[in-house]
């Protein structure tokens, strides 16, 4: 038990839970068979060790966002969307690569919103047949534009090493060390940025 807790008791444990940063973990694709929640739950157990924030999963498939700008689509799942992103204080992007570029529905995900995604923190994990770079690159760009100041370290994971017949994730070791030493960037980005919202 350290000092604190010694001095305050649980009461300090409760406070500093209620005081971490929020981060969420956003899986960027809704195609059947995707592969984004298997590294999305990695990512969160290896954050989760950390202690250093309250880490969160955000599944984009859950809120059944229409295509912005098509008349009759069903909006049902804006409100809920614009909730879960304004309560965060940075996010890590679970990116696969499509023809070159982010997935569609991630895309139209970060246009539904503005304010939101202001003066925030983010991380990219990416994943393709060249790790995912070309996505995260142009995610770099579009988060730019949002106010989003997204880190350096950018975990990129192989389809042909990192999972089994391109469906199992099963990441090299150093991968682990990959996430980690993005997080040791996202965590005080997202902390100093929280004072200027």
């Amino acid at each position: 038990m350290g000092f604190l807790d010694k001095l305050f008791g649980n009461d300090h444990k409760e406070e500093q839970t209620m005081t971490n940063l929020n981060i969420g973990i956003i899986l960027g694709s809704t195609r059947e068979g995707r592969v984004s929640p298997q590294v999305g739950a990695w990512v969160k157990e290896l954050a989760e060790k950390r202690g250093d924030a309250n880490y969160t999963i955000i599944d984009i498939a859950d809120y059944k966002l229409p295509f912005l700008g098509e008349p009759g689509g069903d909006t049902s799942g804006v409100a809920a969307w614009s909730e879960a992103v304004a309560k965060q204080d940075g996010f890590i992007f679970i990116v696969q690569e499509y023809n070159h570029s982010i997935t569609g529905a991630l895309k139209n995900a970060l246009d539904f919103l503005r304010e939101e995604w202001n003066n925030k923190a983010a991380g990219i994990v990416s994943y393709g047949s060249v790790g995912g770079a070309r996505a995260a690159e142009h995610l770099r760009g579009i988060l730019g534009e949002l106010l989003v100041a997204d880190v350096r370290v950018h975990p990129a994971l192989s389809l042909f090493t990192d999972f089994e017949n391109g469906t199992d994730f099963k990441p090299k070791d150093v991968q682990a060390d990959s996430v980690n030493q993005m997080l040791d960037q996202l965590i005080p980005w997202a902390t100093a940025l929280k004072t200027i919202r």
